[in-house]
């Protein structure tokens, strides 16, 4: 896997954990949302839609970290909204690294510079920057001039300070090769982030754009282009090579929403963060009570155009776990940093 090794090492021994006790449906990683509110508007994001009151809300310390332990996942996204607003986003971080959970936190880096000293660098956690272009092209997906630099400024401080710093971007039917080359180019050679993750826009019910959303064979074919000419041999991408292989089309895989389920302010959300079937009040219900055989490409309408990390990741991950040759080809990938 695509993680640093002592990371790929903790989660290879909770994946044979799993299979021992014969344990078919288990987390690879919580997407974890203690508020909706956001300082940006972004038009491929649907959180802030939410009513006012909803907005103002904020979890609790402990019913974050609870939610997590209940799950028993090696790996947490904290997302939103904007982390960063919470007023004990540090705490979080802070109680679930001390547990050795590997914490993510997504932010738009707005308010990285001002919040960073609450934080406290580890091989545990790891900003992770949304950056879905150069200057013009992200300021223009999330409606603001000066986000983009102000990102950049943030993770330049960031490593300064010793923290990992990994991005997420996400790319829609109005981008090219030629602008994820740029955009991977210039995270990867110029700011030289630890790892990025890239992910095609899925038509997210909520968001205010529903016209630049790709669809499958679209996702494909960009991504094709992207990958040609050896970049993925020298991006420090963070998906699995078979993950990577799904996104150009040499595989495909069914998917497995419940390996990154969804805690946030209003339960754990079925069946996935990109599309809300209800919301149950534990772990245990979202995995036993719902019917996971019917979302998925060719069965729900819904899916239809989805290759979201989060449904098909942990797939690629299940399927080179099994396969001898795809294991030492992860971690060939991962000693060696070489990417096919």
């Amino acid at each position: 896997m695509a993680m640093p090794l002592r990371q790929s090492v903790k989660v290879a021994t909770y994946l044979a954990e799993q299979k021992l006790r014969r344990r078919d449906k288990f987390p690879l990683i919580v997407e974890l949302e203690p508020l909706f509110a956001c300082n940006l508007k972004c038009e491929g994001c649907g959180k802030i839609q939410h009513p006012a009151g909803v907005l103002k809300q904020r979890m609790p310390v402990a019913q974050a970290v609870g939610a997590v332990l209940e799950s028993g996942a090696p790996m947490v996204s904290i997302a939103g909204g904007e982390p960063l607003m919470h007023p004990q986003i540090d705490e979080i971080v802070r109680q679930l690294v001390a547990r050795r959970k590997y914490v993510f936190l997504c932010t738009n880096a707005m308010l990285l510079r001002k919040k960073m000293d609450k934080f406290t660098p580890s091989p545990y956690f790891a900003f992770a920057v949304h950056i879905d272009g150069l200057r013009e092209r992200h300021d223009e997906s999330v409606a603001k001039e000066g986000v983009f630099d102000e990102a950049v400024a943030a993770i330049k401080e960031a490593k300064r300070r010793g923290f990992r710093v990994t991005t997420n971007s996400t790319f829609f039917n109005t981008d090219t090769p030629q602008t994820i080359v740029e955009v991977l180019n210039y995270l990867n050679d110029d700011l030289e982030v630890d790892e990025m993750m890239i992910s095609p826009a899925y038509a997210y019910e909520k968001a205010p754009d529903q016209e630049h959303f790709l669809g499958v064979e679209q996702t494909r074919e960009l991504f094709r282009k992207a990958f040609a000419g050896g970049n993925r041999r020298r991006w420090r991408l963070n998906h699995s090579p078979l993950f990577l292989d799904f996104l150009e089309g040499k595989v495909d895989f069914p998917c497995t929403a419940w390996a990154i389920p969804n805690y946030s302010l209003f339960g754990w959300q079925r069946p996935c963060y990109l599309m809300s079937d209800g919301y149950v009040p534990t772990y245990r219900e979202l995995i036993e009570e719902t019917d996971w055989d019917q979302y998925g490409r060719g069965k729900d309408p819904r899916c239809a155009n989805c290759m979201a990390h989060c449904g098909y990741e942990p797939t690629a991950v299940l399927a080179t776990m099994g396969s001898l040759k795809e294991s030492l080809r992860a971690l060939r990938e991962t000693v060696s940093g070489n990417r096919e």
